[in-house]
């Protein structure tokens, strides 16, 4: 038989037995629909990740905390990061600013007792507009000033209009309270006083580890080390000449050394290996369990030959006396599973396509996928992540392989002892 007659009478024995054929191809579309959901997810989910530690990490920055910075090892061995610690760093070749960063979790009060909690960090505006001049903007036009009045307050945009629907809990000339509890005064005691919004940010969107964020408030540094009562910084970001490894570094290397290694240097590029790492072993492991399910649909497509081989026995018995080949049964058995595996995986990927969407639509109505960090002791600036699913070339491909090759695996048992019936006794089976 010619390829085209084999195609043709294995998609009319299929014809013939609809609901069964419907059925082993619906096992192969779970698993196919699964693979491609949760890997669009995972991926979608990867890359907004990354775009936002792009936008909030600039590449060319190194961010410097006491002992185990971001959380990712080392010991407290109780060393301290000091505001006037940047001067030391400044001198470091390659380094072109460094700006210490003080921050508190707090509370901002409006003039008519309304309260949110907030993150309040203190730092240079000048030396903090420098390095990230993309996302510390202020939104219609407004200026942030390079040298503030102490009172200054410059607002993220989720702070600002926390609902994302334009009813503002405080704007540009508020007088607003700031309020934080001195944790390390016996009894507790909380500290408060008044500013002014100078400025409310733009809006960043995902969440930032050094950088501008939208959930955070910022003030002037010397308004910080007054009011929280401290020289002690949790961070100090350093930007350098460019973002080459080399000069990375050798940056590191001379940082830790003037500290007596009592430091964490941390680089974007070793906070994005670490996430794609970890973003890898989760699309295996999810991977891995959605290829269960293809498994169990190979097992059932194994079982539905081998009752469809008993089926047509007298019928393979019929054809082999007619003169076909015993390698012609094989290839329209085989045929007929690849069409089911087919079928099946191009059905799921629209599926599991539609899930993805779905998934990351419920997600984005109740406010996106939320993280937290924790950075020198101090919670990250964080605000929800809304992702856009990711179906790759790799995904799509990788999909319709996987689900024709479990088809035709668990079809092959089958299809070989249909291939090596005797047409005497086949036409002799009852």
């Amino acid at each position: 038989m010619k390829p085209k007659d084999i195609w043709t009478y294995a998609f009319s024995a299929i014809k013939l037995r609809k609901l069964r054929a419907g059925l082993t191809t619906l096992g192969v579309v779970i698993g196919i629909a699964a693979i491609v959901a949760l890997l669009s997810i995972t991926q979608g989910l990867q890359a907004a990740i990354a775009t936002q530690l792009q936008r909030g990490f600039a590449t060319d920055t190194l961010i410097v905390s006491a002992g185990g910075g971001l959380g990712l090892g080392g010991a407290d061995s109780g060393f301290s990061l000091l505001v006037n610690d940047t001067g030391t760093i400044s001198q470091i070749e390659n380094v072109t600013a460094a700006i210490a960063v003080i921050q508190r979790i707090g509370y901002i009060k409006t003039a008519d007792g309304k309260a949110r909690r907030v993150t309040i960090v203190g730092l240079d505006f000048k030396a903090y507009k420098a390095i990230y001049e993309s996302t510390f903007v202020a939104e219609n036009g407004t200026e942030i000033p390079y040298n503030p009045e102490n009172t200054a307050i410059v607002v993220g945009k989720r702070v600002s209009d926390p609902w994302g629907n334009g009813t503002r809990f405080c704007t540009t000339g508020d007088t607003v309270e700031i309020l934080w509890t001195n944790t390390t005064a016996r009894p507790l005691r909380n500290e408060s006083y008044v500013g002014n919004v100078v400025a409310v940010l733009q809006e960043i969107g995902g969440f930032s580890i050094s950088g501008p964020s939208d959930a955070s408030i910022y003030i002037p540094i010397t308004q910080a080390q007054s009011f929280f009562g401290t020289d002690k910084c949790e961070m100090i970001i350093v930007k350098l000449k460019n973002d080459d490894k080399a000069t990375i570094e050798s940056a590191t290397k001379a940082i830790r050394n003037a500290f007596g290694g009592q430091v964490a240097v941390t680089s974007a590029t070793a906070v994005l290996n670490v996430i794609s790492s970890v973003f890898s072993t989760i699309e295996l492991f999810l991977a891995g369990i959605a290829a269960i399910s293809l498994l169990v649909a190979g097992i059932g497509i194994m079982n539905i030959m081998i009752v469809s081989l008993m089926e047509r026995t007298r019928e393979i018995g019929i054809l082999k006396a007619l003169g076909m080949k015993n390698r012609t049964v094989l290839l329209v058995f085989l045929t007929e599973a690849a069409i089911i595996g087919l079928m099946g995986a191009f059905i799921g990927i629209g599926t599991g396509w539609g899930l993805a969407e779905l998934v990351v639509r419920i997600f984005s109505a109740n406010g996106g996928f939320g993280f937290g960090l924790r950075q020198g002791g101090q919670a990250a600036a964080a605000s929800a992540v809304r992702i856009t699913p990711v179906l790759t070339p790799t995904v799509l491909l990788g999909a319709i392989a996987f689900g024709l090759m479990v088809s035709l695996v668990f079809a092959f048992y089958p299809a070989w002892r249909a291939s090596r019936l005797k047409p005497v006794e086949a036409l002799r089976y009852e």
